[in-house]
């Protein structure tokens, strides 16, 4: 359609313009003291004070216009280069063409100003026409800064995925994402999927705050400012029912048992309010929860069949689930506040596998207390030690998370390591809290029984237990290099030597900026040696840990004054060795800052631990203000 009103426009412009220079050359040129003559390639009138100017073929539709005195019969054939024509006699007065009445005539003035605005019409026409298409791969569209907002004008609610192409995360994501697409497309849907690459679309990545992959965001109503972020899991069917929540009523109405049924069926979690009287004050709080959970599909009903099916006998709200139990009735006091607590302790296995598309329900949820056990699936006890950790998971529902990590699973080997575990090491439980700080606790004893577990766990709650601290074992070299070293167990008594000014580097063995930063660090303790007073140090902040100091991001760069008061100065200046060397000099106060809160870490970052290659180069998968995110 559009390129046939292209097409249409121009063909238009075309025949205006070329009638309008007729008009011109009528006004410009009088038969009685021009005689033309043409060639292919110029235009060469006799000398005359009033001659045309030269007018060169105009370009359109594939098609060359040339101007001619239409006064004159035009060339039928073009002429080669060396062809003439001989001039024509002028005709006697009464045989000469009239000018056409449809072709009034115009004054100079008049005729350049249609032809200005003729020709602003063909830009703007040809701008439309070359206006960025919106394309699509396996029913996702490819979305780009240019076409954003032609997506967001046919498609008003679109799902918009900010990845980029080296992103483990995005990789695996991919086939999901392309399945709830064709879902969406397959039903008629209005809703769409989108994704842009953050790493080409950079203006559009910073626009809407990307900072790592993937980002999800939700564009509804055609609005392109503040789309919610996406909080479901990364599964084809919670991608889809996430949406429809997000686009349809809160609560869907139920006619009659196979609705139900299929409901049920198409869900891993469903939840149905049986309400007699749909205007009850039940009946309200149950949409008041409703509309405060984006992931699970709610739906009521008042039909007496579907009462029956269920074996339903009185006002009640039944959570549905295709694992454990397969159903759970809440049967206290209905409120909002009440059904949303019970909605959350039941709607996620006693025991979930920690794997790609299960953590963003783990991390993403509302429970911020959880308990790993690490066991390899091949392992002979698998299903005995699973019962018992099942077992005790029973009695924490709503206060503590169990999960399973299996540890022969590569993609799991960065998750084992920030526990400080090797594969060896397996079986093990330990126990993290995702609150303010991220807190590991590790049971005495490593028997894995329901009867173990479940005292660990209380003495948790109870606030018994003190914080398991990794540290590795004190090298025998360690103060033999410019650069020190320091791990947990030496930490204490160098950093906070009174005597002593020390500037440590935290930093992660596969960090990117922190191998960038290696050959700086290194000139700079070559140049403070042989100082008495000053040094540089570094420390392996993913295998030891102190209670003085929380990293969050590598690299951290911190400075221990001398004194007794224990003061500690973050880095913020420039990395560069005249930057620390100022710094230094001037007693931590050229480029320092009192020490604080580093940014905050997503405790969805532990899902993303593995985005930071091995041979990481420092700038992919990075913030951009040079740390890579634990």
């Amino acid at each position: 359609m559009l390129c046939a009103c292209v097409f249409v426009c121009v063909c238009v412009c075309v025949r205006v313009c070329a009638r309008s220079r007729e008009q011109l050359i009528h006004f410009q040129v009088h038969s009685s003291t021009v005689q033309s003559h043409f060639n292919t390639n110029c235009f060469r009138p006799d000398k005359c004070a009033c001659a045309p100017r030269p007018t060169p073929p105009v370009s359109a539709c594939g098609a060359t216009l040339v101007a001619v005195d239409t006064k004159h019969q035009p060339l039928s054939q073009p002429l080669d280069e060396e062809e003439t024509v001989k001039p024509r006699p002028i005709p006697p007065p009464s045989h000469r063409r009239r000018p056409s009445p449809q072709l009034p005539s115009l004054c100079p003035k008049e005729t350049f100003r249609r032809l200005t605005m003729l020709k602003l019409l063909l830009v703007c026409t040809l701008a439309v026409a070359s206006r960025a298409e919106v394309t699509e791969e396996e029913d996702v569209l490819v979305l780009k800064k240019s076409n954003l907002e032609e997506a967001l004008k046919a498609h008003p609610n679109i799902l918009v995925e900010f990845y980029a192409p080296w992103c483990g995360h995005c990789k695996a994501l991919a086939p999901e994402y392309a399945k709830a697409a064709g879902m969406l497309k397959a039903e008629g849907s209005a809703i769409r999927l989108g994704k842009v690459d953050a790493t080409e679309e950079t203006e559009l990545a910073q626009e809407y705050g990307v900072r790592g992959y993937p980002t999800i965001k939700f564009f509804k109503g055609g609005e392109k400012e503040s789309p919610k972020e996406y909080s479901a899991g990364r599964q084809a069917d919670d991608i889809v029912a996430w949406l429809k929540k997000r686009t349809g009523p809160a609560v869907a109405t139920l006619a009659g048992v196979t609705e139900a049924e299929s409901l049920i069926a198409d869900n891993e979690v469903a939840v149905i309010g049986f309400f007699k009287d749909a205007e009850s004050a039940g009946a309200k709080a149950y949409e008041k929860a409703a509309e405060a959970i984006d992931d699970i599909p709610f739906a009521k009903t008042s039909d007496d069949d579907v009462f029956s099916k269920f074996e339903v006998s009185k006002d009640s709200v039944v959570l549905f689930k295709k694992f454990d139990e397969g159903r759970n009735t809440f049967d206290e006091e209905l409120t909002k506040e009440k059904l949303l607590a019970f909605i959350k302790a039941n709607q996620l296995p006693l025991v979930i596998e920690f794997t790609e598309q299960t953590a963003p329900k783990i991390f993403g949820g509302e429970i911020k207390s959880h308990i790993l056990m690490f066991l390899p699936k091949a392992a002979a006890d698998f299903q005995d030690k699973m019962d018992q950790f099942k077992k005790a998971a029973e009695g924490f529902k709503g206060r503590i998370l169990f999960i399973f990590i299996d540890s022969d699973v590569d993609d799991n080997q960065r998750i084992l390591e920030f526990f400080g575990l090797k594969k060896d090491e397996c079986p093990a439980i330990r126990l993290i809290t995702l609150e303010d700080e991220m807190t590991k606790y590790k049971p005495e004893s490593d028997s894995i029984t329901a009867e173990s577990i479940t005292d660990f766990c209380k003495r948790f709650i109870d606030g018994k237990l003190k914080p398991h601290l990794m540290s590795q074992d004190i090298p025998t070299d360690w103060d033999k290099n410019p650069v020190k070293v320091l791990v947990g167990k030496n930490f204490e008594e160098v950093a906070f030597n009174p005597a002593q000014n020390v500037f440590v580097e935290f930093y992660a063995p596969w960090c990117g900026h922190c191998k960038q930063l290696t050959p700086i660090w290194e000139k700079l303790a070559e140049k403070y040696k042989d100082s008495v007073d000053t040094i540089v140090a570094k420390m392996d902040s993913t295998v030891n840990e102190i209670e003085a100091v929380k990293v969050h991001s590598f690299p951290t760069l911190k400075f221990f004054p001398a004194g007794d008061d224990r003061k500690v100065i973050d880095y913020n200046g420039e990395r560069t060795l005249e930057g620390f060397t100022k710094f230094l000099e001037s007693g931590g106060k050229d480029g320092g800052a009192p020490a604080g809160d580093d940014e905050d870490l997503d405790a969805e970052d532990l899902d993303d631990i593995d985005g930071q290659d091995e041979d990481s180069d420092g700038e992919d998968g990075g913030d951009d203000d040079g740390h890579d995110e634990l």
